[in-house]
């Protein structure tokens, strides 16, 4: 009886054996035929290819190289009746709109001011930005059009370097923008809030359909290229870590370096103040307006939003503003009267160079301070 069942088991495990071979015989001639027809296929693109290309009439962009028919068998040309019509209208695909987060950026950059850098060498290296630093991205539909406002006086050195980084990241941010240099004419103490109030007017004068602005420092370079130069739903503060404050945060309120507002953000708060002569005070005084109106600040991540300073000395004529501290104190009584509403400069000249628009004005002199007695 056990000899019966040990026979009958060897049988069943034969058998099984057997039909995990013919299984497997199976598999393989699948594959081989696979293969046998991709090579088939290949041979014949090969030999398509080749025929198109000793075709007198070829058009190596139609797909597998087929050959254009231009009438019967023998004719030497096209025929008349089959040339393309020139009624014919080419339909283009339209532009789909940008991405919110564009595919070409790449991160965290190495930013250097130790190599020697030249104007020349900018326009160079941006051929596709247009007269007056205009770009707009090829092959996609940007969400917003940004006016970038640099306030200036004697900072030419610094001004190559922004532009040498700043091109190419925003062309990699696909950012439709303008760059706007807004100098200080004359010696007369420097008004950074001021000339941005200027660069706002002056830049919707050029082009009306800017619906965002980007205020920076010259001298400021971001770190990475996520950081993404466009506005917000709430006001965006950019310049969230430098290097000369160990790339963290100095203050909870604190609002300079780099900053940007929507049109409608930017009126809202009637401008920055036209009356902090000096350095200081006025990023405070504008986070105060953002805050007294309803608004909060918004920043990127931190290890997104590092800056690189361009070490200098202070400028002249832009010593700190001994007001600024009492000044900041009573924001909500002034920002209604002080403002986009109150500005009056007067415009020196407009030129136009390759890599960005420079706006010379005039706008004053601070008042004479009262003597203490």
């Amino acid at each position: 009886m056990t000899r019966l069942l040990l026979g009958v088991t060897l049988e069943r495990i034969c058998k099984a054996v057997l039909l995990l071979c013919l299984l497997h015989f199976v598999i393989i001639m699948i594959l081989y035929f696979d293969v046998y027809a991709q090579h088939l296929d290949f041979f014949s693109r090969f030999n398509a290819r080749n025929a198109s290309r000793a075709h007198p009439f070829s058009n190596s962009s139609r797909p597998n190289g087929t050959v254009p028919s231009y009438g019967p068998a023998g004719a030497e040309g096209p025929s008349p009746s089959t040339k393309p019509s020139t009624n014919q209208t080419v339909t283009e695909k339209p532009l789909q709109p940008c991405q919110d987060t564009p595919s070409g950026l790449v991160g965290r950059l190495l930013i250097e001011f130790s190599s020697p850098m030249s104007m020349e060498r900018v326009q160079r290296e941006n051929p596709d930005v247009r007269l007056g630093g205009k770009y707009t991205p090829p092959d996609c539909l940007p969400r917003q059009k940004v006016a970038i406002l640099i306030p200036f006086r004697h900072r030419e050195h610094h001004l190559k370097y922004w532009l040498h980084y700043l091109h190419p990241i925003l062309r990699r941010q696909k950012v439709a923008y303008g760059i706007y240099i807004i100098n200080q004419f004359g010696e007369d103490t420097f008004n950074r809030a001021k000339l941005l109030n200027v660069g706002f007017l002056e830049a919707l004068k050029d082009d009306e359909e800017y619906d965002c602005f980007i205020f920076s420092d010259v001298d400021l370079i971001p770190m990475d290229d996520r950081n993404l130069y466009r506005c917000y739903e709430q006001p965006r503060h950019f310049a969230v870590g430098m290097d000369k404050f160990g790339f963290r945060l100095p203050y909870a309120g604190y609002f300079g370096g780099v900053s940007g507002l929507s049109k409608s953000q930017f009126l809202k708060i009637n401008g920055f103040p036209n009356e902090y002569w000096g350095w200081g005070g006025e990023d405070d005084d504008i986070f105060n307006r953002i805050s007294l109106n309803g608004m909060k600040v918004s920043r990127p991540d931190i290890r997104i939003g590092r800056y690189r300073m361009i070490k200098h000395e202070r400028d002249k004529h832009n010593e700190p503003n001994p007001q600024r501290f009492t000044k900041i104190q009573n924001t909500k009584m002034t920002m209604k009267r002080d403002g986009i509403s109150s500005l009056q400069y007067r415009l020196v000249e407009v030129s136009r160079q390759p890599m960005y628009t420079n706006i010379t004005v005039e706008i004053g002199r601070p008042p004479p301070r009262l003597a203490r007695g």
